[in-house]
C-alpha cells in the first residue's frame, strides 16, 4: 500500500519476461485467487460459522477488518517481490541466519502436521457424499496422492486455472447458502459498526475471527505466485494490487456468507457446532433437515473445494519457499523473482522433496492419535509466524534493502503495525493455552 511512485528500476529495465501491460485490467489476476482459495481453509469457515452461531451478525465488521489486515500483508509481500527483484526468503536472510533456521524448523513440523490436516479435511466431504466406499482414511490418502500428482507434473498455469475452477464453487455454494438462509440485511449492516459482544473472552475472541480470516503462510506464499505468474518488476505493480483486492474481496465474500449462515441457520434456532472440520459435517446435516438431500449434497461439494484448494495450494506454495530455503541455505547467491517465473523453481529437487513430506509422512498420523509435544509445537509456531511475516517486511520495506520509490508509506506502515500487533497477541494468547506442563 505504498502511496508512492517511481521510475523503473534495474531490476525491471533488466528483464524482458512477460511485458507488464499499461493498464490495470482484471482479466491479468490470477495469483489472487490462488491465495484466497489456498488461505480460506474448512477450519476458517467454521471459525466463522461459529461467530455467527454464538453472536449473530455483531461480529461482521471483525470479519471486514480481517480482510483489510490481510490485504496489507499479501501486498507488502507482493511489492517486495516485484520492487527488488528478490524473493521473500533472500529478504529475510538478508536479516540474519536466524530467520533461516526459524523457517527451516516451522516448514519440516508445519508441514508434518499439517499435511495430516489437510488430508483429513479433504477427505472428510468426500466420505460423506460416498459413505460405502471406503474409510476416512484412505480418502485422506488418496486426496494426498492425487494433489502430489497434479503439483508434480503441472506447472503454475495449469494449478492457477484449476484453483480458478475450485474457487468458483467456492463462489456458487456460499453464495446459494447465503441467499437460501434470507439474511436479515437490517441486521447484517447494523453488523459492521465495531461493537463487542456481551461475553466473556469477547475481546480475544474477536482478535481470533480477525486473525484467522484466510491468514496462513500463503500470505508469504503470495509474492511466489506473482512471481510464478510472470510478474517480476515493478510495471506489474498495479495489476498486483488490483489483483490483491481481487483477493480479499473474494475471501469477504466467502467469510460474509458463512456468517450469514451461522446467523440465520443456527444463531436464531440456538443451535451450536463443534469446532473444527466435522462442525461442516454438522452443517450438512441441518442443511439437509431444513433445505433437502440436494442442498446438503451441494454444500459438501463445496465444502471439498474449499479444504483441497487449500491442500494444493499448499503443496505448490510453500514447496516453493522451500526451494527457495535449500538454494539459500546451500549459499546460492541472491534468490531472484525470474528463476520462480521461470519455472526452474518447480522442477527443483527441493521444490519435490518437500512434495513428499507434505504427502507420505503425514499419512502415518491418519492412522493414530497425533503426538501430543507435537501438536503444540506445531500449534506455537504456526501462531508465531504471522508475528514474523508482518515484523519482517515492516523490516525490510522501511529499509534500503528495497528501492526509495517503493518503500512504506504510512498507511502501509500503520497496517502492518495493527497486522504485526494482532498476531503477537493470539501469539502470547495461543502458547498461554498450551497444556506445558504434558508437555516436559
Amino acid at each position: 500500500m505504498a502511496d508512492t511512485t517511481g521510475n523503473p528500476t534495474d531490476t525491471e529495465a533488466s528483464s524482458d519476461y512477460n511485458p507488464p501491460p499499461r493498464k490495470s485490467h482484471w482479466r491479468y489476476i490470477g495469483p489472487g485467487i490462488v491465495v484466497a482459495a489456498t488461505g480460506v481453509g474448512a477450519g476458517d469457515l467454521v471459525a466463522t460459522l461459529i461467530a455467527g452461531s454464538n453472536f449473530g451478525y455483531t461480529l461482521l465488521w471483525a470479519a471486514v477488518i480481517g480482510c483489510l489486515v490481510k490485504i496489507s500483508l499479501a501486498e507488502a509481500a507482493g511489492r517486495w517481490h516485484l520492487s527488488t527483484g528478490r524473493t521473500l526468503f533472500d529478504g529475510w536472510a538478508s536479516l540474519g541466519r536466524w530467520t533461516i533456521w526459524f523457517f527451516g524448523v516451522y516448514a519440516v513440523i508445519w508441514g508434518f502436521v499439517y499435511g495430516a490436516a489437510a488430508m483429513s479435511s479433504s477427505a472428510l466431504p468426500l466420505q460423506a457424499l460416498f459413505p460405502d466406499v471406503m474409510d476416512l482414511e484412505w480418502w485422506a490418502i488418496a486426496c494426498g496422492l492425487v494433489g502430489l500428482v497434479f503439483v508434480w507434473f503441472n506447472k503454475y498455469a495449469v494449478f492457477e486455472k484449476v484453483m480458478t475452477v475450485l474457487v468458483g464453487v467456492m463462489f456458487v455454494v456460499t453464495v446459494y447458502l447465503a441467499i437460501r438462509v434470507t439474511p436479515n440485511l437490517g441486521d447484517a449492516f447494523a453488523g459492521l459498526l465495531p461493537v463487542l459482544p456481551d461475553e466473556k473472552d469477547s475481546v480475544l475472541n474477536t482478535l481470533g475471527l480477525i486473525g484467522g480470516v484466510g491468514g496462513t503462510i500463503t500470505l508469504a506464499a503470495y509474492g511466489y505466485w506473482v512471481n510464478a505468474k510472470g510478474w517480476t518488476n515493478t510495471g506489474w505493480m498495479k495489476v498486483m494490487r488490483l489483483d490483491n483486492r481481487v483477493a480479499y474481496i473474494t475471501t469477504g465474500i466467502f467469510v460474509v456468507a458463512m456468517l450469514f449462515v451461522g446467523a440465520e441457520l443456527l444463531h436464531s434456532a440456538n443451535v451450536a457446532i463443534a469446532s473444527g472440520d466435522k462442525g461442516l459435517l454438522q452443517l450438512s446435516d441441518i442443511l439437509e433437515e431444513e433445505y433437502g438431500t440436494a442442498t446438503a449434497k451441494f454444500f459438501l461439494i463445496g465444502f471439498f473445494a474449499t479444504s483441497y484448494t487449500s491442500l494444493i495450494g499448499v503443496w505448490h506454495g510453500v514447496s516453493l519457499m522451500f526451494a527457495d530455503f535449500v538454494a539459500r541455505f546451500r549459499g546460492a547467491g541472491e534468490l531472484k523473482g525470474e528463476e520462480v517465473a521461470s519455472g526452474t523453481r518447480e522442477r527443483s529437487w527441493p521444490f519435490r522433496a518437500y512434495l513428499l513430506w507434505l504427502t507420505f509422512p503425514p499419512m502415518v498420523l491418519l492412522f493414530q492419535d497425533q503426538p501430543f509435544r507435537l501438536i503444540i509445537i506445531y500449534g506455537v509456531l504456526g501462531a508465531a509466524f504471522l508475528p514474523f511475516l508482518a515484523g519482517t517486511l515492516i523490516w525490510l520495506l522501511n529499509s534500503s534493502r528495497t528501492p526509495a520509490p517503493w518503500r512504506n508509506g504510512p498507511l502501509s506502515n500503520v497496517m502492518l503495525a495493527i497486522a504485526g500487533l494482532l498476531f503477537l497477541v493470539l501469539c502470547v494468547k495461543q502458547v498461554w493455552d498450551q497444556p506445558w506442563s504434558e508437555f516436559f
